[in-house]
């Protein structure tokens, strides 16, 4: 018998909780929410590099850029920095970022020609 006269006098409080609850949502009463939040840093995107010769290069536009054994291709990003000449055979570093599955180039930079063989060869000679 205590325990039914416990669990009734339980139940009618858990009711009288519920119901004030209720009522002040009811009448527009504030209630208050908690809640907590995980803020996560978000890293921007690592900036990704390909070195090769280029293949194909069209101002402001795209760029193909041979690497090792295969052929890369890159849309060239409105704001992209462009250092030095670029022109087909050139030596440059590409960077990049991925857009989904295109590769978008934000930097260009061309290697600075090499002097011919001959000419470094012959500045030798003089300097003997």
């Amino acid at each position: 018998m205590k325990k039914v006269l416990i669990l009734m006098v339980a139940l009618l409080a858990m009711v009288a909780f519920v119901s004030v609850a209720v009522a002040q949502k009811a009448e527009g009463g504030k209630t208050t929410t908690t809640t907590t939040t995980t803020t996560e840093k978000t890293k921007a995107p690592k900036a990704l590099k390909a070195t090769g010769t280029v293949a194909a290069y069209e101002a402001g536009k795209s760029i193909k850029v041979k690497a090792k054994d295969k052929e890369l291709a890159f849309d060239i990003a409105a704001d992209a920095k462009v250092k030095g000449e670029v022109k087909e055979g050139a030596k440059v570093t590409v960077t990049y970022k991925k857009d989904g599955d295109k590769m978008v180039a934000t930097g260009i930079a061309a290697a600075a020609a090499k002097k011919a063989k001959a000419e470094k060869k012959e500045k030798k000679e003089e300097k003997k």
